[in-house]
């Protein structure tokens, strides 16, 4: 859970987001306890988010297909762009100039 959502959290039951977890009565901790289980942490957020992809690529709609691909699938300009996805390929241009050699 990401700072945004946890300040959300506090709001939503009251808390103030800068009081110190020593700091909460019996009770605020059990509302807090309440409120962070509803929403998915850890290892069910990572089988959801692959389980979104893999729906996506089994409806073979374009986001899936680039991620089938391991291309970017937001947009993104892949022609300089991606190097670590495309696997680093570079061409570079040298100078034209050659270095003379001893005969």
């Amino acid at each position: 859970m990401g700072r945004p959502r946890a300040r959300a959290v506090l709001s939503s039951l009251g808390i103030k987001h800068e009081s110190r977890a020593s700091d909460l009565s019996a009770k605020e901790e059990s509302a807090l306890r309440e409120a962070v289980e509803k929403f998915p942490l850890e290892g069910e957020l990572r089988r959801r988010i692959s389980s979104n992809i893999r729906r996506l690529k089994d409806i073979k709609v374009y986001r899936g297909t680039r991620h089938a691909k391991r291309l970017p699938a937001r947009g993104q300009r892949t022609k300089t762009n991606s190097r670590t996805v495309r696997g680093n390929v570079r061409k570079t241009m040298t100078s034209g100039r050659r270095k003379l050699e001893k005969t």
